[in-house]
């Protein structure tokens, strides 16, 4: 049986990962600087939460039917043909945190460099703790121990109850909402005040693993479970998208926002916005999964390129102050960049199966 392919998704990855260099370029602020909150830090937010939302339907979703697949077996005689058929969500779930935790530990190293040139470096032990647990190690890093830190959250207290999961993956959201873009209305409640410095003594920002990331992979494994008609998502998306924009346009202008990641709007466009990428049908391109994993990764040590090449050939005026031609600039180098790296890796994966298979021949 062919697996099913999912275009719609795959192809909005690349979407999602141009959307984050605009946000770290600010893109259309040469041009407007309302427009650029609106289109870039409002609209643009969907980015990361996709990437949740990837995470959550393909590895937290069947981790989750696995486990209720075993809840229910152990009440029916055949308990053990049943842990033996769906212990692959398990190895996938492994898979997957072996896989990230060895790439944020690349690109860690990756970055020092970066980091020691910006002063970015931890002074002290609990310092270095918080950029490795939350704040990522280098700016646009805090994807990774979220992601990894959400997923153990969700899949460890689901393992108990999805319920429970569930309703303390939207209240961490809804804290972290009022610790972001509605922040200037809770600070100045002295409670929560108290409560929200107490947490940004342990991360800069409620972007995070434990405020940000749980919502948004639950939606992702919950959102192939909920049947609701294309027209109705369309509707759905629009109007979300609408009170999105109207919330971030009030957090904006009120000058409340401590951050501008989270809104509360934005899981509700995100549910209806990735049921919609799901029926799209057809075959997915090759590489698109790959290719904007590495953009993301890369994109910021692109930006240091090109700002400096600019800087050496004297063009900074066109390049870099024009946010909207270095964003371009950013954007076609990273691909290009990313391609390279793809025909390199695989023309060295084939290369090393084809020794591996002329090894094995010889010795029989």
């Amino acid at each position: 049986m062919r697996k099913r392919e999912y275009p719609g998704v795959d192809l909005f990855r690349m979407a999602a990962a141009v959307m984050v260099i605009a946000i770290h370029t600010a893109s259309l602020s040469v041009w407007n600087d309302t427009a650029d909150f609106m289109i870039t830090y409002c609209l643009g937010r969907v980015a990361v939460p996709f990437f949740f939302m990837v995470t959550g339907f393909f590895v937290l979703g069947p981790y989750l039917a696995e486990q209720a697949g075993k809840k229910r077996a152990a009440k029916s005689i055949s308990a053990a043909g049943a842990k033996s058929s769906t212990s692959r969500s398990s190895a996938r779930l492994a898979r997957f945190f072996r896989k990230n935790i060895l790439i944020y530990l690349g690109v860690t190293l990756l970055y020092l460099p970066l980091a020691v040139y910006s002063g970015n470096l931890p002074h002290s032990i609990g310092e270095a703790l918080k950029m490795l647990v939350f704040d990522g190690t280098f700016y646009h890093l805090w994807y990774f121990p979220a992601v990894l830190l959400g997923l153990a959250l969700t899949a460890g207290i689901s393992k108990l109850s999805v319920k429970a999961a569930a309703v303390l993956s939207v209240t961490a959201y809804v804290i972290g909402v009022s610790g972001d873009s509605w922040y200037g209305l809770a600070e100045r409640i002295p409670f929560l005040d108290t409560v929200y410095q107490g947490i940004f003594e342990f991360t800069s920002y409620t972007r995070n693993g434990i405020f940000f990331a749980p919502l948004f992979l639950m939606l992702g494994a919950a959102v192939s479970r909920v049947r609701i008609s294309r027209s109705a998502c369309r509707l759905g998306c629009a109007v979300s998208v609408l009170i999105l924009l109207l919330e971030g346009y009030f957090t904006y202008t009120s000058h409340i926002q401590r951050h501008n990641s989270m809104y509360f709007a934005l899981p509700f466009v995100m549910f209806f916005l990735f049921r919609i990428l799901l029926d799209v049908r057809g075959k997915s391109p090759g590489g698109v999964r790959d290719c904007s994993m590495l953009i993301y990764i890369l994109h910021p040590a692109v930006i240091v390129a090109v700002r400096g090449a600019a800087d050496v050939t004297h063009t900074t005026k066109w390049l870099v102050d024009n946010t909207l031609i270095e964003f371009a600039a950013v954007s076609l180098a990273a691909w290009i960049l990313s391609y390279i790296i793809q025909k390199i890796w695989r023309g060295h994966t084939v290369r090393s199966r084809m020794a591996r298979a002329g090894s094995g021949k010889g010795g029989r």
